[in-house]
């Protein structure tokens, strides 16, 4: 998934001529705090920054006064991990996209990339939620999924991430097809996986069907 597919016009560009006053009105409108400054040439010439208009001399100063050298800008080419990276690395809420002649092409806003990421990552898809936390030397996706498949289970997704606590373990979150997450729990925790959270699933549910298991397992 490419840049291309989530640029946005709606959201106007601020001009390097325009004024505070103006680029605070355009920021209230769209509901943004970050807007890119353009040239006469439609050239990104820096992006400013609801704090900086706020901190400025007064509503008459005019833009080019406040921008920063070496403006953060992606190409339409790119990937959205890249534009989300440099959202999150530079704490903005939009990015400028620009072509390969440096022109302005439009930006790219945090929000479309929240609602990209929910969409990828199935949060509208009825299912339940499975975490797990697993040391690095051990993590292999194919053979988790497996695990998972093994109770009849579709995997919607996978979201990994660095544990706060260890940085040998990796903290896995599964969306699945399944509102029963208590099966799948079961089935992972019988092949050595360490559950740390679990949600679809009423406790008391989950508590019975961890005792039937057991049963099972000493039969």
């Amino acid at each position: 998934m490419t840049v291309e597919s989530l640029i946005s016009t709606v959201t106007p560009p601020l001009k390097d001529t325009d004024s505070v006053e103006f680029a605070l009105g355009l920021l209230m409108e769209f509901r943004v705090r970050h807007l890119p400054v353009i040239d006469s040439d439609r050239k990104v010439v820096g992006i400013v920054s609801e704090n900086q208009l706020l901190d400025s001399d007064g509503p008459e100063v005019v833009i080019s006064a406040l921008l920063n050298a070496d403006p953060v800008t992606i190409r339409p080419t790119e990937h959205i991990f890249e534009a989300t990276g440099l959202m999150i690395e530079h704490d903005l809420t939009v990015v400028p996209v620009i072509n390969e002649l440096q022109d302005y092409l439009g930006l790219i806003q945090r929000q479309d990339l929240f609602e990209w990421y929910a969409r990828t990552l199935g949060t509208q898809r009825p299912g339940a939620i499975i975490s797990l936390d697993i040391e690095e030397r051990d993590y292999s996706l194919s053979r988790l999924i497996h695990a998972i498949e093994q109770t009849g289970t579709r995997v919607h997704s996978v979201g990994t991430e660095e544990a706060e606590h260890d940085k040998n373990v990796v903290k896995v979150t599964i969306k699945m097809d399944t509102l029963d997450v208590a099966r799948v729990r079961l089935i992972l925790e019988h092949n050595g996986y360490h559950v740390s959270g679990s949600y679809g699933t009423p406790e008391e549910d989950l508590t019975e069907r961890i005792q039937e298991f057991m049963r099972y397992l000493e039969v």
